[in-house]
C-alpha cells in the first residue's frame, strides 16, 4: 500500500473535532470493556491453582494476555493518530514492533490450543505425560521467539537502508511509514503465507482426527470439535488483518472522501472486536472458568 498517498488522503479528509472525539470515545470504551473482562480472567487464573497447573488454561490465559496487550497498543496508536498525529519514528517503531509480534502470536497460539485438544481426545491416557506445564511454558516461549524472528528483520532492513536522520523524524505512525523498504512487504507476504498454511493444516488435521478417532457420542469429543471449529473462525478473523492493506487500497480508490470513516470501521471490525472473542469465548464458555469468574468479574 502506498503510505504517502494514504497520509495525503487522511490529511485532506480529517475528521471534525466532535467526530474525532466520538470515535476516540467509542474505541476507548470498547478497549476498556475488553481489557476489563480480560483482567478479570487473569485475576481468576492467578488466584486458583486449578488453572495454573493445567496446560489448557495456561494456553488460554496466554492468548488472553497477548490479545490484551495487542488491544492496548493498537488503541494507544489510534489515539496518538488523532491527538499528536505525527510522532517520532523511533517511538513508532517500538509500538509497531510490539503490535506486530502480539498480532502474529494469536494464530500460533490457536494452533497450539488445537493440538492440545487433539491430544486430550485422541490420546487421553498420555495427555498428562505429553502436555505438562513445563512443556507448555516452553511452547509459549517458542511462539514468542517465532513471532519476534519474523518481525525483527523489518527493523534490521530499515536500519541498513535508511539514514540515521530518518529515525529522528516525525511521521504518521503506520507500519509502511516506519518500515518503507519495498522488500519488507514481500518478506511479510511470504512469512504470512507460510504461517497460515502451517496453521490451517494443523486446524484441519486436528479437527478431522478428532472426528474419526473419538466416538461421535462422546461429550468431550463433541466439545473438542466445537472448540477447534471456533479456533478456525478466530483464525479467519486473523487472516482479515493480513488482507487489510489490499482491502483499504480498494476502498481508498473507490471512495476517498469517506476513506477515514471506512478506515475507522475497518479498525473496529478487524482489530478491536476480534480481540473480544478470547475472553468471552474461553472465559464464559468454559464451565470451570465461569464458575470462579462470577465472583471476580464485579470486583
Amino acid at each position: 500500500m502506498n503510505s504517502s498517498v494514504n497520509v495525503t488522503v487522511v490529511l485532506e479528509h480529517r475528521d471534525s473535532f466532535s467526530k474525532a472525539v466520538i470515535k476516540n470515545v467509542i474505541v476507548l470504551l470498547l478497549g476498556f470493556s475488553i481489557n476489563y473482562i480480560s483482567a478479570a480472567l487473569i485475576y481468576t487464573f492467578h488466584n486458583h491453582q486449578i488453572f495454573y497447573t493445567n496446560p489448557r488454561y495456561i494456553l488460554i490465559i496466554h492468548l488472553v494476555v497477548n490479545d490484551m496487550i495487542q488491544v492496548t497498543l493498537s488503541i494507544i496508536l489510534f489515539v496518538i493518530g488523532f491527538t499528536l498525529y505525527r510522532i517520532n519514528v523511533s517511538v513508532c517503531c517500538i509500538f509497531t514492533l510490539l503490535t506486530l509480534i502480539t498480532t502474529e502470536n494469536t494464530p500460533l497460539n490457536l494452533a497450539c490450543m488445537a493440538m492440545e485438544c487433539y491430544i486430550a481426545v485422541c490420546f487421553p491416557l498420555r495427555h498428562m505425560q505429553i502436555c505438562t506445564v513445563r512443556r507448555t511454558l516452553m511452547l509459549i516461549g517458542f511462539i514468542w521467539n517465532i513471532s519476534i524472528l519474523s518481525v525483527l528483520p523489518d527493523l534490521f532492513i530499515t536500519l541498513a537502508t535508511e539514514p540515521l536522520d530518518f529515525f529522528h523524524s516525525r511521521v504518521f505512525c503506520l507500519r509502511e511509514n516506519v518500515f518503507p523498504n519495498p522488500l519488507i512487504p514481500l518478506k511479510r507476504e511470504i512469512i504470512y503465507s507460510l504461517f497460515l498454511v502451517i496453521i490451517w493444516i494443523t486446524i484441519f488435521y486436528t479437527y478431522f482426527k478428532i472426528i474419526f478417532t473419538a466416538q461421535s457420542a462422546s461429550k468431550n469429543a463433541k466439545k473438542a470439535r466445537n472448540t477447534i471449529l471456533l479456533h478456525g473462525i478466530q483464525l479467519l478473523l486473523c487472516m482479515a488483518t493480513y488482507a487489510g492493506p489490499q482491502v483499504l487500497e480498494v476502498i481508498k480508490q473507490g471512495d476517498p472522501t469517506n476513506y477515514i470513516d471506512h478506515l475507522f470501521a475497518f479498525y473496529i471490525i478487524i482489530h478491536v472486536l476480534p480481540r473480544s472473542i478470547s475472553p468471552v469465548l474461553y472465559g464464559i464458555r468454559d464451565k470451570t472458568f465461569r464458575k470462579f469468574l462470577k465472583g471476580h468479574l464485579w470486583c
